[in-house]
């Protein structure tokens, strides 16, 4: 008879317990809003959000360093779109002072004045900053990318970012390939002496010989400038073709990252997000039963020897 009882009091004691702790596993879920509140809940689902939870921070580092390459790109493009308005600019003035008819020593004067302040511009696109770091100047970004005479300061440094798992860009491009058609090696060991490459259009000696030939009333050193001059849009046209590569790819890039990042979330929500409606439904329909096994309970242990004393 002993242990009859004892038995029945544990049963009745392991079945309050699990109702308890469902109820309480029921209310936990509604009061975070979560279902996932420890890895023992789902340690499968946990080391999954874990995952997941990495590599949300992995994305946002990439997605900061998507808006600093798409900024300076977009900043070294509109640079290399003032630089070749320059061009077109001096390319027309050119064409004006090339004969006799359009050109007289005062409009060569007033024009030379013009080209002037074009090469004083073209210095001053060449030395901007996105930031605190220079655009044209390569690894070399607290330098100016050229002085006020136009001579190159900086160096051929690309700086490379990390835009995606293993996905890198340059974020700049060295003014050496932005100023010249045809730049020379920098360092001489790279040179190769087996053959004479095409002669190299700068754009700022380019527009000073066309200010010295405006000066010295030299018609044919201005005829000459047109088809340099051509030379030179060419160049910058194709510098900012390479340059709106690398913007698509940036933005192509970051449009990845984010439908990424937009699946992750929702994966995340599915394993770690409570559904309220089923929380609220189980939480009473546990309330209900928890309830009916007190009732049970009562008449499932029987009476003492002071219950029959009362």
């Amino acid at each position: 008879m002993r242990i009859t009882e004892g038995s029945n009091y544990e049963t009745v004691r392991d079945t309050m317990r699990r109702g308890r702790e469902k109820m309480e596993t029921l209310q936990n879920q509604a009061a975070s809003l979560k279902k996932l509140n420890r890895p023992s809940d789902n340690p499968a689902a946990a080391a999954e959000v874990l995952r997941i939870r990495s590599d949300k921070a992995k994305v946002e580092h990439f997605q900061l360093n998507s808006k600093i390459a798409e900024n300076f790109l977009v900043n070294t493009d509109q640079s290399i779109a003032d630089l070749s308005d320059i061009v077109v600019r001096s390319k027309e003035l050119a064409i004006s002072q090339s004969s006799m008819a359009s050109s007289s020593e005062e409009t060569r004067r007033a024009v030379a004045e013009e080209v002037n302040q074009l090469f004083n511009q073209a210095v001053s696109v060449a030395n901007r900053r996105v930031g605190d770091r220079s655009i044209f100047s390569g690894y070399k970004t607290q330098s100016p990318a050229v002085n006020s005479n136009g001579q190159y300061l900086g160096d051929r440094g690309q700086m490379m970012v990390e835009i995606g798992s293993d996905v890198f860009i340059a974020l700049n491009i060295p003014g050496d390939e932005v100023f010249n058609t045809h730049p020379s090696p920098m360092s001489p060991d790279s040179q190769d002496h087996s053959e004479p490459g095409p002669d190299n259009v700068n754009l700022f000696n380019e527009l000073q010989h066309f200010k010295v030939g405006l000066l010295a009333g030299d018609l044919d050193g201005i005829r000459d400038t047109l088809d340099r001059f051509d030379q030179l849009h060419g160049q910058l046209i194709a510098t900012r073709a390479k340059v709106g590569a690398r913007l698509q790819g940036v933005q192509y890039t970051n449009q990845a990252t984010e439908r990424q990042q937009i699946s992750n979330s929702v994966l995340s929500s599915s394993l770690e997000d409570a559904d309220m409606a089923q929380v609220v439904t189980d939480l009473n329909k546990e309330e209900s039963v928890f309830k009916s096994s007190l009732a049970a309970s009562k008449r499932l242990i029987q009476p003492s020897l002071l219950d029959f004393l009362r």
